[in-house]
């Protein structure tokens, strides 16, 4: 029984094996240099396979066949616990070091005790930053690092310039991100908006808002308030946060 047990194990390590090359190399053919193939596994439904690509924006999943001959660009829904399996998975593969970010470039939002902690790369004129701003209203005991990333309207970036140069940050970075109202202060002094632009795109911030949790994980886009909830706890805190 041993002797069958250890035969078919070694055999199925065999076609998994033989499965991982034929996908690479099938995948390969296809993407040549568009991006790189850094893994493949049995996906978490059977009979498809998880693709891992790096590309510009970072790492990316697509999922295929055994033989690599069909190629799906799409998540999987688990519907009986409500989750994107693929969101998920994405979030942790794309995660980044919460202590290699200079936290000393971006505004500080602190409200009540600040225990737990969220990174937030923003454009004040993004409409969908704009929304996320206002839930982010009803979070307390958080503390918030926003990195100003003016992209959309990049001819503006003198206003989040002249939040940095305001005597109170957070207040003028609220009121610039939540009613467009421009800081009084010039935009003079030194200021971290193109470090951060720099910053962005070293990272592969494609999106705003980009949020980046206490444990390292990147979600592209704003949360509803429950989810935004969730995460918070599930990252827990910063030590960083507490200094």
């Amino acid at each position: 029984m041993l002797r069958l047990l250890a035969i078919l194990m070694f055999l199925g390590a065999g076609t998994a094996a033989a499965n991982e090359a034929a996908i690479r190399k099938a995948v390969a053919e296809k993407l040549g240099s568009s991006a790189r193939i850094e893994g493949v596994q049995p996906a978490p439904l059977g009979g498809l396979w998880e693709v891992r690509l790096r590309t510009a924006s970072g790492v990316q999943i697509v999922y295929t066949d055994p033989t690599g001959a069909y190629l799906i660009d799409g998540s999987i829904h688990d519907l009986r616990n409500d989750r994107n399996l693929t969101k998920d998975r994405l979030r942790r593969l794309n995660a980044i070091k919460f202590e290699s970010l200079p936290l000393d470039q971006a505004v500080k939002i602190q409200r009540g005790n600040g225990r737990r902690t969220l990174v937030m790369f923003s454009d004040p004129y993004c409409p969908y930053c704009q929304k996320f701003e206002q839930t982010l209203q009803k979070v307390d005991d958080i503390t918030i690092y926003v990195f100003m990333y003016p992209v959309i309207r990049p001819q503006n970036a003198d206003h989040s310039k002249a939040v940095w140069c305001s005597p109170d940050r957070s207040k003028a970075w609220l009121d610039l991100a939540l009613q467009h109202k421009r800081p009084a202060s010039p935009a003079s002094c030194d200021n971290p908006v193109e470090k951060n632009l720099e910053l962005g795109r070293a990272l592969g911030v494609n999106s705003t808002p980009t949020l980046i949790l206490a444990n390292g994980e990147r979600i592209a886009g704003g949360l509803p308030l429950d989810d935004l909830q969730d995460v918070l706890e599930q990252a827990g805190g910063s030590a960083t946060a507490k200094k």
